[in-house]
């Protein structure tokens, strides 16, 4: 029930998680914002940060700290353990890792086609939810719970060789082909395979978690950024997208500072404002 907390953090937040971005990357691979060699260097980073991130937690925090050195702790991260890389077939894992990743992107694309945080939060809940209850693989979890396993000295045959082979190799090639094929490439093809119009992209400074992400109903923007409505564009000045960016109160008044700012740069070199 509280699993979702955690990519609700990370999308809320703007972290890098890699799941998400084997979706992210894709769509952006598909429609030429990238090349194959950016879309493999994000997934080499996010990835291998991803996993020092989870390795920092469990040792350190959890390891170390002795949150699971109690009988009943240590029981039953040794058993999930096992459940998860041991008593399952590779390919069963590959599979549950498709899966797995599709409710996981299908949870992201939900939040961004959402606009108030509340409604992102019941956006992402549901999908993590169903993947956690169902008892799917995601890679990145999985970088936390069994070398947790590994560190408490885990039972033979539990070991890092075989963690990486039993269970980290199958479910990051699940999760790559469940949210970017099922997931990514499917909804480029829905919503962006037919625009040839050059998408906008707003540059300010401020463009990160203080945005409302527009979700693809919304598929027009103005050279402004601003969202003109639903359908397809009839005005000159417009061009599809996928989606707009619909500045929150803050994102509208760090926007307008950096305007103004922009003017009295304008004004100090030139003497005039000219925005």
């Amino acid at each position: 029930m509280v699993f979702p907390v955690g990519l609700v953090m990370v999308v809320l937040t703007g972290a890098d998680l890699f799941t998400s971005y084997c979706m992210y990357s894709v769509v952006a691979l598909l429609h030429r914002r990238c090349s194959l060699l950016d879309l493999l260097k994000t997934w080499f980073v996010s990835f291998f940060g991803n996993l020092a991130g989870a390795l920092f937690f469990m040792a350190v925090l959890t390891g170390y700290g002795g949150t699971f050195e109690s009988g009943a702790f240590k029981d039953e991260a040794l058993a999930f353990a096992k459940t998860k890389a041991v008593t399952p077939h590779w390919h069963q894992i590959f599979l549950k890792g498709i899966l797995c990743n599709w409710l996981v992107c299908m949870a992201v694309f939900l939040a961004i086609s959402s606009r108030e945080v509340i409604s992102k939060i019941v956006a992402i809940w549901f999908p993590v939810m169903c993947f956690v209850g169902l008892g799917t693989d995601h890679v990145v979890a999985n970088m936390y719970f069994i070398p947790l396993a590994i560190f408490l000295k885990a039972p033979a045959p539990l070991s890092v060789s075989y963690y990486i082979w039993k269970s980290m190799i199958p479910s990051l090639l699940g999760n790559i082909i469940g949210g970017g094929f099922f997931c990514g490439g499917v909804y480029w093809y829905l919503f962006l395979a037919h625009e040839t119009v050059s998408i906008h992209f707003d540059t300010v400074d401020a463009n990160t978690a203080v945005y409302e992400q527009g979700g693809p109903i919304n598929r027009q923007a103005t050279a402004d950024g601003a969202g003109t409505g639903y359908g397809h564009a009839h005005d000159k000045h417009v061009v599809p997208s996928s989606g707009n960016n619909g500045r929150s109160g803050i994102a509208h008044d760090l926007h307008l500072g950096a305007v103004e700012g922009l003017g009295r740069r304008k004004e100090g070199s030139e003497g005039s404002v000219s925005v």
